[in-house]
């Protein structure tokens, strides 16, 4: 690759002057490696995920001294005690008071061990941890047993505190577990949790009923500012009733504040009619499940009816955590403000909370009442029309959502709402924020919409919300979706639909860099395609196949398909995907070093990308046409086009873009013999890199590094950069960018003198060029043989 010819070299650079202090890029000696050096603390501010303390919290004073007396020892907490006896409550308030213990942060999930639905799997919660601790989607792992160890490395030596709420198993807690002493992790159950205890060292707390002093005192606490001449007496009765549990006491305690004026006799009477009606349904095996359903169910009668509805419909929603929207998309056309209101109105009752800001939750077991209510009072039909009013909404609105996010990404036409129109999205942050607070919703709708006969629902939602997760790399939900939405549009024999979701699935393999599995699902949707006269996806799916032969590094066949692609899209005068295939097709050429082929197609792609504003693509398109003019010596023209490109990645604020294009501004600098302006832009791709995962990418920025410090004189300093930038590809199976990263670090070693150590990184560069037959490979085994030579 032609670097420019200099006949002056600047003075020697000192290397920790130009890189920094905050993220330095160190180079070792041959025998070490290249690391970053950080804080150890992601960048931003620690989490802080600990939901709001309870109010009217009574008491529990001994076991709040015992789990103080935990904090110097113990690193695991286990609370365990029946439904509602106030576990969480009693945790949350604990965390609350102790928290200033543990500055470097605290998470918080809810395992949902007893929810209706499924318990949170351990690779869902490792990946929802992770990226709280600030890695990026790119860089979590798809192995479980992977992330665990990465949870574990972000957590050492700590001090963090982890809340583990409602945790069915050990199992389920186990891989959430840090590997040292530093941080605190609480674990909430319903179960013993005996092998957390015997097993990995964990104490056991065990909440009982609330005495029935203090079972009064709650009672009493949230009723004193609205009612007057309620007796202790009385109060005691309430408890006993409740079974002194705190959940039962709040909603029974909620309830009285509503009718300040009803004697509390009257309610009690009420309350002991609607346990006698349970009495006579009941085993009468669980005194303490049947005191807390008799609450919901004697708090739920005395609804409104509107408000007694929607609290039963919302047995349907697939999570117990919703916004309001959805809420009103369960009742339907004409709710409007009226279901704010209806939400107040649970909230109050206590039979529904408010997490934050158009956030609502549902207990496990008020979940589990709504899903019974909504079986028994709603018919079949009703059922069916409520749950297909929340699944269209969800689908709309992510497509909505997506038009906003990602305004060329393509998706399918859909099928019309079925009730209101979705909401519009003013921007793109607004429906990148929307995407990440229902992310767990739209994973659940899809896979719901295919178990409740909503095939056609599952795999439009899988094939729109293909769009977010490319550029999400959320592979968890990106393959869970994609499988739910081809089995839906297969059990309905939609070949159109059944080939949407196979791109969508090839699309996450290719990301995931599986790309077998990738062009298996690529060749399966092109043959779909083909065969029902789908030319626009046959053009679609035609350009991946040949995107995986750039990847493959197979350049004549994936010339081939890109050529097909184009004439495709050409007969479809479809302009944005004629540049689009430009852009891949000069990048090829580039590949082939066909420059000037590969800079008339970029050109040409460039000029419908400016005009239709597609700046994404313009963006990328420029950074090929960048690297095609440099080697062409254009250099004053290749730092225009690449400048451009790092404009559209500010404008965007798109560090992925501009890490990427960082890497050939540097390169340019150099071929306009400016080496040492070269470093910073080297050390800002390097450090966004490995910031947001892309091991290849951040490789290309160190071994560029390497080569830079050749250009300025400085042989010894490049080694360790080509070292790291060889492991690194090695270990991502990457042939050609290997044999790069060995012929730099040889020829370094060559300029150190040490033509010893250079041949052995020689020989295996041409070992990794075996397979491949381009010319830009033939010429460098051509330059390798001649050095092995000499």
């Amino acid at each position: 690759m032609d670097r420019g010819d200099h006949d002056e070299r600047p003075q020697h650079v000192n290397r920790s002057d130009q890189l920094g202090p905050a993220e330095l890029v160190q180079a070792r000696d041959v025998h070490g490696g290249v690391h970053f050096h950080a804080s150890g603390h992601p960048a931003g501010e620690p989490p802080r995920q600990l939901p709001a303390d309870i109010r009217h919290f009574v008491n529990r004073r001994a076991e709040l001294a015992d789990l103080d007396g935990l904090l110097t020892g113990e690193s695991l907490v286990v609370i365990t005690g029946t439904a509602g006896v106030g576990k969480t409550a009693l945790a949350l308030r604990w965390a609350h008071r102790v928290r200033h213990r543990f500055p470097d942060g605290q998470l918080y999930l809810n395992l949902k061990g007893y929810d209706p639905a499924a318990p949170t799997p351990p690779e869902q919660a490792l990946d929802r941890f992770l990226r709280a601790l600030g890695v990026r989607p790119a860089e979590i792992p798809a192995d479980a047993d992977e992330r665990a160890a990465l949870l574990r490395s972000r957590l050492a030596d700590r001090r963090m505190l982890l809340l583990l709420d409602n945790a069915a198993s050990a199992g389920q807690v186990r891989p959430l577990l840090p590997g040292t002493a530093g941080p605190l992790v609480i674990v909430t159950s319903r179960d013993r949790l005996s092998g957390l205890v015997a097993r990995d060292g964990g104490r056991r707390l065990t909440l009982g009923i609330l005495p029935e002093s203090d079972a009064i005192e709650l009672l009493a606490s949230v009723t004193v500012q609205y009612r007057a001449d309620d007796t202790p007496e009385q109060f005691r009765e309430l408890a006993l009733l409740c079974a002194r549990l705190p959940l039962a006491l709040r909603i029974a305690a909620e309830r009285a504040v509503g009718r300040p004026f009803m004697p509390l006799s009257e309610l009690i009477q009420d309350l002991r009619d609607e346990s006698g009606l349970w009495d006579a349904l009941s085993t009468g095996d669980d005194t303490e499940a049947e005191a807390v359903r008799t609450v919901f169910a004697w708090s739920y009668r005395a609804l409104p009816e509107a408000a007694a509805r929607l609290f039963r419909l919302l047995g349907l929603h697939p999570t117990p955590v919703f916004g309001a929207a959805a809420a009103e998309a369960l009742l339907g056309a004409g709710a409007g403000q009226r279901v704010r209101h209806l939400l107040d109105v649970l909230v109050g009752a206590h039979l529904l909370e408010q997490s934050g800001p158009d956030r609502f939750q549902l207990h496990d077991l008020l979940r589990a009442y709504a899903i019974d209510q909504v079986r028994h009072e709603e018919t079949a039909a009703d059922r069916a029309t409520a749950l297909r009013r929340l699944l269209s909404w969800y689908l709309h609105t992510a497509d909505a959502a997506l038009g906003a996010l990602a305004p060329f990404s393509r998706t399918v036409v859909l099928s019309e709402p079925v009730d209101a129109a979705p909401p519009s999205f003013p921007g793109g942050a607004e429906a990148d924020l929307w995407f990440a607070t229902e992310r767990e919703n739209l994973v659940a709708a899809t896979v719901l919409a295919g178990q409740s006969g909503m095939a056609e629902i599952c795999w439009q939602l899988a094939a729109v919300l293909r769009g977010a997760y490319m550029h999400q790399n959320a592979f968890d939900d990106w393959l869970v979706t994609g499988s739910a939405g081809l089995a839906a549009a297969r059990a309905i024999g939609d070949r159109y639909g059944e080939a949407e979701v196979l791109e969508s699935l090839g699309k996450a393999h290719f990301q995931a860099r599986g790309l077998t599995k990738a062009e298996e699902f690529h060749v399966a949707a092109l043959n779909i395609r083909r065969e029902i006269g789908n030319r626009f996806g046959e053009g679609v799916s035609t350009n991946a196949l040949g995107l995986l032969g750039l990847r493959h590094r197979r350049l004549d066949a994936a010339a081939d398909h890109f050529q097909k692609a184009l004439d495709l899209f050409r007969s479809l005068d479809d302009r944005r995907w004629q540049a689009l295939i430009l852009g891949n097709l000069g990048e090829t050429l580039y590949e082939l070093a066909r420059l000037d082929d590969a800079a008339e197609h970029l050109r040409q792609a460039i000029a419908v990308q400016e005009e239709i504003g597609d700046t994404a693509q313009e963006g990328n398109s420029r950074f090929f046409l960048s690297m095609a003019l440099r080697e062409l010596g254009m250099t004053a023209e290749a730092l225009r086009s690449i400048e451009s490109a790092l404009a559209i990645a500010h404008a965007a604020r798109n560090q992925v873009w501009l890490a990427h294009w960082l890497v050939e501004h540097a390169r340019v600098l150099c071929a306009l013999g400016r080496p040492a302006d070269a470093l910073d832009p080297l050390r800002r791709a390097a450090v966004i890199q490995r910031k947001v995962g892309d091991r290849s990418r951040e490789a290309m920025a160190l071994d560029c590094t390497g080569e830079t410090y050749r250009d300025l004189g400085q042989p010894e300093e490049a080694v360790g950069f080509h070292l790291q930038a060889a492991r690194t590809h090695r270990a991502l199976n990457d042939p050609w960018n290997l044999a790069l990263a060995l012929t730099h670090l040889a020829t370094a070693l060559t300029d150190l003198g040490r033509t010893d150590d250079a041949r052995p990184h020689l020989t295996e560069a041409l070992t990794s060029l075996a397979p491949l037959s381009d010319p830009r490979a033939t010429a460098l085994e051509t330059h390798l043989r001649a050095a092995l030579t000499r």
